[in-house]
């Protein structure tokens, strides 16, 4: 088997459901099985996945054992030559894995591959791409100065070496993963994936950010950030530095005083909402249902060409786009003013969406 797709899903029910749609549009062509790995939800998110989706390889846990140990799980019931970690608050395109195998075949001593991601209002995310974060840099990063903890020195659209990438998708071969010994099980979330992405490197091989292929990652929805997500972040950062990097006393006291002074600068965010004026409908038919709950006045179009005005609900349905003309069209109109974008995925009966990074996103029902 080529790919194996790792999914650890918590309470996110119906971002799951739009992630594995576009999941089993990216694999159609690929000898590959998806595995989700689900960390004891509390919502039905096991019900949909036995219903709407039963070749799926289901693994339910009777607690939540955190994101390394969730995927550690998963990956040790895989059997494809390559392995993609993958968050269940994602859109992947049509095209994605078909373009990283024909990458990843290209190189050798080849580490993780990440890719473009972007987050819900179509904006790029930068830690799809970073340096390592020494405590030097992460504090600068503390204060505002983001200089050296994002690796621009890789354009956005461009592909390169890399030392670290984003949990929420790394595509690696198992055997590498195995090599490392996988996911530190010492994380319970946040870290891990810095961690992993530095084992890597440091035992010699390269991991690269991959440009030419964009994945929407929704972000806010595993988890919010408030007091107790600083906690958490904070503390995998001292596990980070306690493990790699030598110490001493001056080395202690200043790890200590920057995740202190950290966590007293991070504040539980002011939910920010944009209020559209209007909606613009991607669909050929749309139930009245749906179009009474949304912003009026309101216009259905087939065409995701035309152009919108600003301070628009944008809603694309998947019964009639594909992923990746999706993506592009997100990026592009991301650049005007107040665009809010929903997902009506393909034979539901509700639409999703996120405009924030440290808030949950909205589900409508109809």
């Amino acid at each position: 088997m080529k790919l194996s797709v790792i999914i650890l899903n918590y309470n996110v029910r119906y971002f799951l459901e739009l992630c594995l749609k576009s999941v089993e549009a990216a694999i159609s062509n690929i000898e590959a099985e998806i595995i989700v790995v689900d960390n004891n939800s509390q919502d039905d998110s096991c019900a949909m996945v036995k219903q709407l989706f039963p070749s799926i390889r289901l693994i339910e846990n009777n607690e939540n054992s955190g994101f390394s140990k969730g995927n550690n799980i998963g990956v040790a019931q895989a059997k494809g030559e390559y392995l993609c970690i993958l968050n269940p608050d994602t859109v992947v395109a049509e095209d994605t894995f078909v373009k990283l195998l024909k990458f990843s075949d290209s190189k050798t001593n080849l580490g993780i591959i990440g890719c473009q991601l972007i987050d819900g209002k179509g904006k790029f995310l930068p830690e799809s791409k970073r340096n390592v974060p020494t405590p030097k840099v992460s504090l600068k990063k503390v204060l505002g100065h983001t200089k050296g903890y994002y690796a621009n020195h890789i354009k956005t659209e461009n592909t390169g070496k890399v030392d670290i990438l984003v949990g929420a998708f790394m595509w690696l071969k198992k055997e590498v993963y195995d090599i490392v010994g996988g996911f530190d099980e010492a994380y319970f979330m946040y870290g891990e994936d810095i961690d992993l992405s530095y084992k890597i490197v440091k035992a010699g091989f390269d991991n690269y950010y991959f440009g030419e292929t964009s994945v929407i990652h929704f972000k806010g929805e595993s988890t919010l950030k408030d007091a107790k997500y600083a906690q958490r972040f904070y503390g995998a950062m001292q596990i980070f530095y306690k493990k790699h990097f030598k110490q001493n006393i001056v080395f202690n006291a200043v790890v200590w005083i920057g995740i202190k002074l950290a966590q007293f600068l991070s504040k539980t965010p002011e939910k920010v909402e944009t209020v559209p004026q209007r909606t613009v409908i991607y669909t050929k038919s749309l139930e009245q249902s749906l179009e009474a709950q949304l912003p009026k006045p309101s216009q259905i179009v087939e065409s995701i060409q035309d152009k919108v005005e600003s301070s628009s609900m944008l809603v694309y349905d998947f019964n009639l786009l594909i992923a990746s003309d999706v993506i592009s069209d997100m990026k592009l109109k991301s650049k005007q003013e107040n665009i809010v974008f929903r997902f009506l995925p393909k034979s539901s009966k509700f639409i999703l969406g996120s405009d924030s990074a440290t808030n949950r996103g909205e589900v409508l029902h109809f």
